[in-house]
């Protein structure tokens, strides 16, 4: 089942290769979408693909790369699009 989530991340979370290693993992998973840099610190994520897949992102998203500091993950389930072709750091 493919699914489409809408996800933002704050913490220590810009400057620290965050949106680069999501575009890794979210390649590594099959999962198109995209990651930016939000003017309040946060990273915000939307990314489609199977529920399992996606989940496995959610878990990265949580800890995130070496120097991040994760203090909170949200996440808005949104319907399905099929929008994307590939997965792009903004």
């Amino acid at each position: 089942m493919k699914i489409r989530a809408h996800i933002y991340v704050s913490g220590r979370v810009q400057g620290v290769f965050f949106r680069s290693r999501t575009r890794d993992e979210a390649i590594k998973y099959d999962i198109r979408g995209w990651a930016q840099n939000l003017p309040d610190e946060r990273v915000e994520i939307i990314c489609e693909g199977e529920k399992k897949n996606v989940d496995r992102l959610i878990e990265f998203c949580k800890i995130g790369p070496t120097l991040a500091k994760v203090d909170k993950v949200e996440i808005i389930w949104e319907d399905y699009k099929s929008e994307f072709e590939n997965f792009k750091i903004r």
